[in-house]
């Protein structure tokens, strides 16, 4: 049995703490050992780190690396600073889980996928959902024309964020902090994964799309977007639209439509499910396993298993992130179609009839701006992104 692959986790708070708790497994089997956290911030003396006990504390990532010999960086930090930390770990010649989203513009994901490939060591970002081996049954089906000739693809996230949400750091609801781009919003970040793992059912995640539409908006006070429509046709001329909002009336997983002449298929991609859909049969639903990013990191360490989400993985979704960060600033909803409330975890946004409207979105594959154009007026950025 070969010994525990040594690991450094950058970003002690926050969600930060999600992946301490996540650790426990992989460090329970003999997989990794968390060699010791670095943060600007040092632990509560009284922190038990999730259960990983006291660790060895840095500030300094390039002397952290050195100090704990860890071969795997694990990188849970704002998005703004994804590149700068994962060239030092780079450099230092650790390899690097980076959580998603990748960087923060497209110039950036070019330096860095430029840096990964020059180092000759791995690069993991972390998608989670493109390790779940639903995306493949997808993509399967769609090849053996189940639900025959694919149509488009749509996406729905209702999800309820409130005020604390974005009072949790600095850069939450930002586009920009301090001169530089951060792109904090509901499409770039807490939806990333919908972008991303419909990019991946339609085979299209390695290649710019033909072009991406844009509807931005926001109701609470905040610089980004928190309900959003996007529209964009892959390079091999598939369409897909995700619509998104963090003002919903309530909390549904997220899931893509995979519409076809024949049926459709429902991916729950944060529950591994799929659900097909055909005339005349009974609905038919699997659930499928998960491979962890780290897992596969590490595989790809000891025996050379192909890596998930390398960056070329995310190109796709870079090029959505760029088209979001160089559009216009999201609009702000009126406050006359918005419920506020005061709750014990902050102030609540409920947007009138945003949860039909995202249902309406997928199903049809519109823009908010065309299916109430009254209520959601043209905010629309539109770009060609290229090849």
């Amino acid at each position: 049995m070969q010994p525990p692959v040594p690991v450094l986790l950058v970003g002690l708070h926050g969600h930060g703490r999600h992946h301490l708790r996540a650790l426990r497994a992989p460090v329970a089997a003999g997989l990794v050992r968390l060699v010791g956290v670095c943060d600007q911030r040092p632990p509560e003396p009284d922190d038990d780190l999730e259960g990983h006990g006291p660790l060895p504390f840095h500030t300094d990532l390039g002397e952290a690396i050195e100090a704990t010999g860890a071969q795997i960086t694990l990188v849970v930090t704002p998005i703004h600073t994804h590149l700068p930390l994962a060239r030092v770990a780079l450099e230092h010649g650790s390899h690097v889980l980076l959580e998603k989203p990748t960087t923060a513009t497209l110039a950036e994901f070019e330096e860095l996928t430029e840096i990964a490939e020059r180092s000759g060591l791995a690069c993991q970002i972390g998608f989670q959902s493109l390790g779940s081996q639903a995306v493949t049954e997808v993509r399967r089906m769609i090849a053996d024309g189940t639900i025959g000739r694919l149509r488009g693809i749509g996406g729905q996230g209702t999800w309820v964020r409130t005020s604390t949400y974005y009072e949790r750091a600095p850069w939450a609801g930002r586009r920009r902090l301090d001169g530089r781009d951060v792109v904090d919003g509901a499409l770039t970040n807490p939806f990333a994964h919908a972008v991303a793992t419909a990019l991946a059912v339609a085979d299209a995640g390695e290649q710019a799309p033909q072009s991406v539409e844009l509807d931005l908006f926001h109701a609470h006070p905040i610089e980004s977007d928190d309900t959003s429509c996007l529209r964009l046709r892959t390079a091999q001329g598939t369409t897909i639209t995700v619509a998104v909002t963090l003002c919903a009336a309530h909390s549904e997983p997220p899931r893509l439509i995979v519409h076809g002449e024949l049926g459709r298929i429902d991916l729950d991609y944060t529950l591994d499910r799929i659900t097909v859909h055909r005339p005349g049969r009974a609905p038919a639903t699997t659930t499928h396993p998960r491979t962890p990013l780290l897992e596969n990191l590490v595989d790809h360490l000891r025996d050379g298993t192909p890596l998930i989400v390398p960056p070329a993985a995310t190109r796709a979704f870079m090029h959505v992130l760029e088209a979001v960060r160089t559009a216009p600033d999201p609009a702000p909803l009126p406050g006359d179609h918005q419920e506020v409330t005061s709750t014990p975890e902050g102030t609540r946004r409920i947007i009138d009839g945003i949860d039909a409207l995202i249902h309406r979105s997928s199903q049809t594959l519109s823009l908010f701006s065309e299916l109430e154009p009254a209520r959601y007026p043209a905010a629309r950025s539109e770009s060609a992104t290229g090849s």
